[in-house]
């Protein structure tokens, strides 16, 4: 199918390739029109927000949330009242073979991390420590030690890294005997 211009007539071809008689016909008058649309977003705050109109400029902290074509900012706090959505803490914990000593383990991750501090732990008898006071590095055993930390974005990179750390203390330490 195809417009052609003829002589100024538009006719649309809608051959086929078919044995049948193709068929001719004249193009509609179509007028041009255009949409405008308004590209603006309102979002409204609730609850905990709006209980104090924020100043020009100020920064209001929350959870942007679309329903249907609407947006609401909400805290934390409000996200189970007005969704189905709902917020979880997770805790999580790995125990890593190390039969380093604790103290050089201790040692490399201060070259590595600005904060490590030392901490009595109360649920074992093991030395301990808190890597920027979100990771802690427990000595459970001659052979293990564990990592425990509340899962989030941030928490969840620096574990990575001090898993990774440990690991290549463990590279370093078996290199050289």
């Amino acid at each position: 199918m195809f417009m052609a211009d003829i002589a100024g007539v538009r006719v649309l071809y809608t051959g086929d390739y078919s044995r049948e008689e193709d068929c001719h016909l004249c193009a509609a008058e179509i007028l041009q029109f255009s949409l405008y649309f308004n590209s603006e977003k309102m979002a409204k705050t609730i609850r905990r927000l709006a209980e104090k109109t924020p100043e020009v400029g100020e920064t209001v902290s929350g959870f942007l949330v679309k329903k249907a074509f609407t947006y609401q900012i909400m805290a934390l706090d409000d996200l189970h009242v007005f969704s189905q959505l709902s917020t979880e803490n997770i805790s999580q914990r790995i125990t890593i073979a190390y039969s380093g000593a604790f103290g050089v383990l201790k040692h490399r991750l201060k070259q590595i991390f600005e904060s490590v501090e030392s901490f009595p732990d109360e649920e074992s008898e093991g030395p301990a420590f808190r890597v920027h006071e979100r990771l802690t590095v427990k000595y459970e055993s001659e052979k293990h030690i564990s990592l425990h930390w509340r899962s989030d974005p941030i928490s969840d990179m620096v574990s990575d890294s001090v898993i990774i750390s440990i690991l290549l203390i463990l590279i370093l330490i078996t290199s050289y005997c």
